[in-house]
């Protein structure tokens, strides 16, 4: 039987602190990621996805004493992205607690790490984030450092080239719809399903539970979101929620 659909929350830390972007610009203060993860575990998450946006355009390393302390506080599993350049910051990652590494910039310069890493860890243990979006010309490109960077190839030689070496899922995460609540891109979903055999994961848009239901319908494995999950609408207040048990109700 297939696994379970997973429901999973991204946090954006960004200055040691939780923020929230749209569209990957203007991050927006909403509060410490330790009180965040401990709201969470409250309301059962299926796992966390935690995103440092600061490493890739700073060319720094990770934040080791935050991710341990998250790592500590969580009762679910952890996935971590950002500043993951090499296989010995991989390792200090996991070794702090973290169950999956999420990659992206790294990969337009060293692709072979998601085989390093895979080697060693398994390949349930790599994720590959592939960020896209659409231009003026309704082109759809894929993207690296935080969507600053085009990629040289398409998002389905991407894709293919990153199953081939041996990427436990890939993220699909649309910047055209991060933080806007216009949905996930359910079209683009389904023609990524026919393209590669491994979990698919979608993010960027989504706004309701429906929309959770229908990524799980189209095939998707995972479902990640930030903004739905942080803010409160009309007024995007601050307030942390999460569909329990969603797909058993």
């Amino acid at each position: 039987m297939p696994l379970q659909p997973r429901i999973i929350p991204v946090l954006l830390l960004h200055k040691g602190a939780l923020y929230k972007t749209k569209q990957f610009k203007n991050p927006s203060y909403v509060g410490d990621p330790i009180n965040a993860v401990r709201i969470f575990n409250e309301k059962q998450v299926d796992e966390l996805m935690i995103l440092d946006i600061d490493c890739s355009n700073q060319n720094m390393e990770p934040d080791y004493q935050l991710i341990e302390e998250i790592v500590s506080e969580a009762f679910m599993p952890v996935a971590y992205g950002g500043g993951v350049r090499n296989i010995e910051i991989a390792q200090k990652i996991f070794h702090l607690g973290i169950e999956k590494i999420v990659l992206n910039t790294v990969l337009n310069e060293n692709i072979t790490l998601i085989k390093q890493i895979g080697e060693i860890y398994g390949a349930q243990s790599v994720s590959v984030c592939i960020d896209f979006k659409k231009n003026i010309f309704g082109k759809t490109n894929a993207y690296f450092k935080n969507g600053s960077i085009k990629s040289s190839k398409s998002i389905t030689e991407l894709a293919r080239l990153y199953e081939s070496m041996g990427a436990g899922e890939l993220i699909l995460n649309d910047i055209n719809r991060e933080g806007t609540y216009t949905g996930y891109n359910q079209v683009f979903l389904k023609e990524m399903v026919k393209e590669v055999n491994i979990p698919l994961i979608i993010s960027g848009g989504a706004s309701q539970n429906d929309d959770f239901l229908e990524a799980a319908n189209n095939g998707a494995s995972g479902m990640a979101a930030g903004s739905i999950f942080i803010y409160q609408r009309p007024h995007n207040a601050v307030l942390i929620s999460y569909p329990s048990n969603f797909f058993y109700s």
